[in-house]
């Protein structure tokens, strides 16, 4: 008999990539082929994102690409969008399947057939039953995994819908993040990226409970422990739960990078009050501050979300100041979009989109200054530099430990190794060049 094959598609973060990747694996084990989604399969599989306006409008060209492909596949919808809009994504053309929150993982109770509907069905839940935690990661993909340690959030940011699709923070048991990490490993992958959506708060709801068990310094000290693994990367936490302690142990850490990656969403401190941000900007120079003291070459990243209600030109330039002031590396810039069920469409003040627009642009002009000030900071330093498998017009790619994007002629015998290089010159597409200082580890 022939085996079904099924493609996947997946829009948004990084948690998004783990969980598709592990709902793959599951689908695989049940006698799936996983195929490219460029290529003819009997079911596509798309995981859905609710941060961005934009992602609503991509969801309905991917079913469409999908359709291309094979007008009689059976499409089925998951991830966040699928659980805030669900009547939504099941009203567009083609759909058969959209699952919520905690139906997502049991993909495969529901596909045994494939046999096509006339309208797409809806396996939703509230979101207050998404209370149990479904460990993944991320593997097989790319030379790095991303591993997902927690789930859902408690804060009520007034922009952010996360909460409502994924429900109260919770947390994976400390043994068995430290057991998909050895995992890992053992297959040969050189980084983990550990993800989640409020990461700082790792340990709330381990045991099913909303307290404490483990702390995120906790997790960090025992993975630092765990053998085999060469580089350990913090993907995105909160300023406020960023603690001296955990930068201070990354900064003598055997494994973890110096990177980090800390939304700061708005340089005014107006603006973060009425976000319903759990900090203010001088928090946000400490912790800078104490990264760059202890780390000089450390990577920060930052995330910051233009045309919020209420955000007049005075305050925009103020968050224009204030990170062109920081020692930062390279900025993530969101335009405010509005969210059904958001505290924050109720407020007055709205920014006209093609302001919000103009904002955007200055912050993402800022952001390439900074990253190419980064970059030429860490010219002529000896870094390690971990390649990446794919061919790209005759070069191979790779980022350092702390996340310089390096380039080399291609060298097919480099992918998935650590190189020790000098860092030269900055080329005409802004990457690094280097030169091989010695092989370190080319398992």
């Amino acid at each position: 008999m022939m085996k079904k094959k099924v493609a996947f598609y997946t829009l948004g973060c990084k948690l998004n990539f783990s969980e598709t990747s592990t709902i793959a694996r599951d689908l695989v084990e049940e006698g799936f082929e996983r195929v490219d989604f460029s290529e003819n399969a009997d079911m596509y599989v798309i995981n859905t994102c609710s941060v961005t306006e934009n992602a609503d409008k991509r969801f309905k060209s991917i079913v469409k690409q999908a359709q291309k492909s094979n007008p009689n596949a059976f499409v089925a919808a998951i991830g966040c969008y699928a659980q805030l809009k669900p009547e939504e994504l099941a009203a567009v053309d083609g759909v058969d399947l959209v699952l919520g929150a905690t139906e997502k993982f049991k993909i495969a109770d529901y596909v045994n057939d494939l046999s096509k509907n006339d309208f797409g069905q809806v396996h939703s839940c509230e979101i207050e039953e998404a209370d149990f935690y479904v460990g993944s990661y991320a593997i097989g993909d790319r030379t790095r995994a991303f591993l997902k340690v927690q789930d859902g959030c408690d804060y009520k940011c007034t922009y952010c819908t996360i909460p409502l699709a994924r429900g109260i923070s919770r947390s994976d048991t400390l043994q068995n993040v430290l057991n998909n990490a050895a995992e890992i490993s053992a297959k040969g992958i050189k980084e983990i990226v550990l993800t989640g959506v409020n990461i700082g708060d790792y340990g709330k709801g381990e045991f099913g409970n909303k307290k404490h068990e483990h702390t995120f310094l906790d997790l960090v000290k025992a993975l630092d422990r765990v053998e085999g693994i060469h580089r350990l990367r913090i993907s995105s936490i909160e300023p406020n739960l960023l603690k001296n302690e955990t930068i201070d142990f990354v900064a003598n850490s055997n494994s973890f990078v110096p990177h980090f990656h800390i939304p700061l969403q708005s340089g005014s401190d107006a603006i973060l009050k009425l976000m319903s941000r759990r900090y203010l900007t001088q928090l946000y120079i400490d912790r800078v501050k104490r990264i760059k003291e202890v780390m000089p070459h450390a990577c920060i990243g930052v995330d910051v979300i233009v045309g919020f209600p209420g955000e007049t030109e005075e305050h925009f330039l103020q968050t224009y100041n204030f990170l062109n002031e920081l020692d930062i590396s390279y900025l993530h810039v969101f335009t405010y979009s509005e969210r059904d069920n958001t505290k924050a469409v109720e407020l007055h003040g709205v920014v006209p989109k093609k302001v919000r627009n103009k904002r955007s642009k200055m912050l993402r002009g800022l952001s390439v200054k900074k990253r190419r000030a980064f970059y030429e900071g860490q010219l002529g330093t000896k870094r390690t530099v971990l390649y990446e498998a794919e061919n790209k017009e005759g070069y191979i790619h790779g980022f350092t430990e702390n996340y310089v994007k390096v380039k080399a002629p291609w060298d097919p015998s480099l992918v998935n190794t650590l190189q020790e290089v000098s860092l030269t010159h900055i080329d005409d597409d802004g990457m690094v060049r280097c030169v091989e200082v010695g092989s370190m580890a080319s398992v």
